[in-house]
C-alpha cells in the first residue's frame, strides 16, 4: 500500500462544490489502495480578505497577530474537506499545523520548518482515517503560530511527504502539469512527462509559477517524488524527480521560463579599482534588495560601468540609492529601465551539448531582437531583451529548439 501526500490549493477548494470533488478525488485514491495524508490551502481569495482586514486594523500589523489572523482560513477547509469525506463513509481527521506538530523557526510571516512529529498521523493512518493538515502554518518553540509565507502550502505537503517517507507527493493545482513553456504565449507548448529538481528549480527561480521555489528545494533535498497535477481534469501531471529517464535520451533544452518583473539599472563612469563592486552593491544588499544579473564593462578611460537587474517592485528604491552612492564616488551617471524582460533556455542536457548559446543567440537575432545581457550556468542560460519582444522571443525559441516536439530515439 503506498503513501500519497496530496495538496490541493485555492483555487481547488474555492467553494463547496470544489472540496466536494476534492472529496472525491481523495476517495478515488483510498479505492485504489493507498493511504492518503491531505493538505490544503485557504479557499480561494480568503487569504486576501484576512490580509485586507488587517490592513484596515493596522498600517504595520503585529506579526505574531497578523500569522493568528491569516492562518485561520486553512482551519475552514481542512473542517469542510473532512465532513466531506466522513459524510462519504470515509473517515477523515483534520488538524492545524500546530495540532500535528510542525515546529517552525520563529520568523513570523515566514518562517521554516525545523521538524515534523509524524506519530498523531501514523496512528490515523494505521486506523484507516484519511488525515487532512492546515497548510502554509506551524508553530514555533513557545507555541505561538506561525506561518511559511504566501505559497507555503506546497512547502508543508513535500515536508510532511519528507517526515512520512511518502511514495510520492502530489500537488493539485489550476494547471495539469509542467509545460515546455507558458501556454498563453506559445499555444502548442507540450506537457513535461518529467522534469529533474535541477530544471525545475531553474524554472521556478526564473520565473514559473507552477510551483513554489521553497518547496522544490525541500523536495530535493529529502528527495521526495513530486507530481504536478490538475485539479479539475484526469490526466498523468508531471513528475519531478531526480531518476534520469532510463528509455529515454535526455533532452538539450526541457524549458523556457521568463520573467516579466525586471529592472535594469547602470552606474556610468565609475573609478576603475579594487572595492568598487563592493561600493555599489554593498548599500543594495543592505537594503534587502536582491540582485540578479551583473554586467562590468571597462572603458578606455580608467572608468567602468557597472550594470545590474533587480526586481522592478525594487527599481525605484535601488534608483535612489544608486544616485546616493554614484555621488560618493563620482560617477557620471545613473540610468534605469524598466521595461525588460529575462528570458531563459534551461535544460541538464546542456551538459552535454555544445551550441545551445549560439543557437539562442541566432534565433533571436533573425528576429530583430537586442541582446543587453546575458548569464549562464551548467543548466541555464539566460537573456534580457526588451519587454515588447517577450512574447516573439519565446515562440522564437520553442520553435527553434522544437519544443512540440516529443524526444524520441
Amino acid at each position: 500500500m503506498a503513501l500519497i501526500v496530496q495538496k490541493y490549493g485555492g483555487t481547488s477548494v474555492g467553494t463547496v462544490e470544489k472540496i466536494e470533488n476534492v472529496a472525491d478525488k481523495v476517495i478515488a485514491s483510498r479505492q485504489a489502495g493507498h493511504d492518503v495524508v491531505v493538505v490544503v490551502s485557504a479557499m480561494s481569495g480568503e487569504t486576501n480578505r484576512l490580509i485586507e482586514l488587517a490592513s484596515q486594523v493596522s498600517d504595520q500589523p503585529d506579526p505574531r497577530e497578523y500569522d493568528v489572523l491569516v492562518s485561520t482560513g486553512e482551519q475552514v477547509t481542512i473542517a469542510l474537506l473532512s465532513m466531506a469525506l466522513n459524510a462519504r463513509g470515509y473517515p477523515a481527521r483534520s488538524y492545524t499545523g500546530s495540532q500535528v506538530h510542525i515546529l517552525t523557526d520563529s520568523a513570523h510571516t515566514k518562517a521554516r520548518i525545523l521538524d515534523i512529529d509524524e506519530s498523531r498521523m501514523r496512528t490515523d493512518l494505521d486506523q484507516g482515517r484519511v488525515v487532512v493538515v492546515a497548510g502554509f502554518q506551524g508553530r514555533d518553540e513557545e507555541n505561538n503560530i506561525t506561518t511559511l509565507g504566501r505559497g507555503g502550502s506546497d512547502t508543508t505537503a513535500v515536508a510532511l511527504a519528507a517526515a512520512l517517507k511518502a511514495d510520492e507527493c502530489q500537488i493539485y493545482t489550476d494547471v495539469d502539469g509542467v509545460y515546455t513553456t507558458d501556454p498563453r504565449v506559445v499555444a502548442d507548448a507540450r506537457r513535461l512527462q518529467r522534469i529533474t529538481f535541477e530544471e525545475m528549480l531553474e524554472m521556478a527561480s526564473l520565473g514559473s509559477k507552477v510551483l513554489q521555489i521553497r518547496a522544490v528545494e525541500f523536495a530535493g533535498k529529502y528527495n521526495v517524488n513530486l507530481r504536478v497535477l490538475s485539479s479539475f481534469e484526469e490526466g498523468p501531471g508531471t513528475l519531478i524527480t531526480y531518476e534520469e529517464q532510463a528509455d529515454m535520451e535526455q533532452p538539450v533544452i526541457s524549458g523556457i521560463a521568463f520573467n516579466r518583473d525586471e529592472a535594469k539599472l547602470t552606474i556610468l563612469g565609475v573609478p576603475d579599482q579594487p572595492g568598487m563592486a563592493f561600493s555599489i552593491l554593498g548599500p543594495i544588499g543592505d537594503a534587502n534588495i536582491e540582485v540578479d544579473m551583473i554586467i562590468q564593462n571597462v572603458g578606455a578611460d580608467g572608468t567602468t560601468d557597472f550594470t545590474f537587474t533587480v526586481h522592478r517592485n525594487d527599481y525605484d528604491k535601488t534608483l535612489k540609492l544608486l544616485q546616493d552612492v554614484a555621488g560618493k564616488l563620482g560617477a557620471r551617471e545613473v540610468a534605469g529601465d524598466k521595461s525588460i524582460v529575462k528570458i531563459s533556455l534551461v535544460g541538464v542536457g546542456m551538459r552535454s551539448h555544445a551550441g545551445v548559446a549560439s543557437q539562442m543567440f541566432e534565433t533571436l537575432a533573425r528576429e530583430g531582437i537586442n541582446i543587453m545581457m546575458i548569464s549562464t550556468s551548467e543548466i541555464k542560460i539566460s537573456v534580457v531583451i526588451e519587454e515588447k519582444y517577450l512574447e516573439l522571443g519565446v515562440r522564437a525559441l520553442h520553435s527553434a529548439f522544437q519544443l512540440e516536439q516529443e524526444m524520441t530515439l
